[in-house]
């Protein structure tokens, strides 16, 4: 199925099998590629999550209103048999207990090994001040439940899919800001439930860390060998590496590529190689107006394969990405924040 159903005692098997019959240089090949809305109720829309709930059928959530931040700012969710998307659905408005109304941020979904389809996503007036909520589907999606806050100091993911292991472990990338005296402090931390997501447990990465990353997501190297790649506010992306299936983490360190201040997100496939979609450029110089994919087979050295999108100027960015259950690659991004591209890839 997709690659969120990655499991760690499968991930050695498929690297014996599988790595030596693939090629030095493999390719990735564009099937299709959409934008998700017609004619979208919003002016602007970012922050999109997608999941293969069933075989060809999908669903891709994003936060959409009048501008990032704004109270209007619901979660949206379409519809999907291949490339036929619906109408986007509104799903929830950041109504709160008290009958407050605040913006709505950073929709993620996701279906554990039991079945349960989650849909996460923060509600407050900044990332600074939000709290995490989740909803859940029992018809792929159709209806949902009402919204649950999760405890105190739960965020859920932040802006990537979690990971479940073979135990049914499910690992939430997640991560905070705060502002102090000196300016903003981005941490990334994991939020790991045993239970299929009714509790967690919030474990730290590199809290002494010198550098400033969010929104991690989670590769598996086999071995109870776990990475992180997050994004950063120092012209790279940045890594940390695990070897007891996610319980501690190492320290955050830069790897070799580069990222402008904006979300990537990356998967381990279930040939063993592990894939990543990010803006390859430096705050500055052409920032989130270039969207490439690469590819490891060790989650250090990558190739950049494929280039989505390379303009000298727009926004394309905030990527999401998961491996159907027929071993294609879908990804959806924000498209010049007025709409959502859905882009399929084929391996070769």
């Amino acid at each position: 199925m997709s690659s969120l159903k990655i499991t760690s005692a499968l991930v050695p098997i498929l690297f014996f099998i599988s790595l030596p019959s693939i090629c030095a240089q493999s390719s990735l090949v564009k099937k299709s590629e959409v934008m998700v809305y017609d004619t979208p109720p919003f002016k602007q829309c970012h922050a999109s999550s997608i999941i293969e709930v069933s075989e060809n059928k999908f669903l891709i959530a994003a936060f959409g209103g009048s501008r990032e931040g704004k109270d209007d700012v619901s979660i949206w969710l379409s519809h999907s048999d291949v490339n036929d998307w619906s109408a986007p659905q509104l799903i929830d408005t950041g109504v709160s207990a008290d009958q407050e109304l605040y913006p709505c941020w950073n929709p993620v979904l996701f279906q554990s090994q039991a079945g349960t389809l989650s849909l996460f996503y923060k509600v407050g007036p900044s990332p600074r001040e939000w709290w995490g909520m989740v909803k859940t589907s029992e018809d792929q999606g159709k209806t949902w439940s009402a919204g649950r806050r999760l405890p105190q100091d739960i965020l859920g993911p932040i802006k990537n899919k979690p990971i479940q292991l073979c135990d049914g472990t499910i690992l939430s990338p997640s991560s905070t800001e705060t502002r102090t005296t000196e300016g903003l402090n981005w941490k990334a931390h994991i939020e790991k439930s045993s239970d299929d997501g009714k509790s967690w447990t919030k474990i730290p990465i590199d809290p002494q860390t010198v550098f400033d990353v969010i929104q991690p997501s989670v590769l598996v190297l086999g071995d109870e060998r776990l990475q992180i790649l997050c994004r950063s506010r120092d012209n790279s992306v940045m890594q940390a590496f695990s070897e007891d299936n996610g319980d501690t983490w190492g320290q955050i360190t830069r790897t070799a590529l580069p990222n402008p201040n904006s979300g990537t997100d990356a998967i381990t496939l279930s040939n063993g190689l592990h894939l990543l979609v990010y803006n390859p450029t430096i705050k500055g110089k052409n920032g989130r107006s270039k969207l490439s994919v690469a590819l490891s087979k060790t989650g250090e050295d990558w190739q950049e394969v494929l280039s989505l999108e390379n303009e000298k100027k727009g926004e394309f960015s905030y990527p999401a990405v998961i491996e159907s259950s027929d071993g294609k690659i879908h990804i959806s991004y924000t498209h010049n924040r007025r709409n959502i591209k859905h882009v399929v890839l084929e391996l070769n």
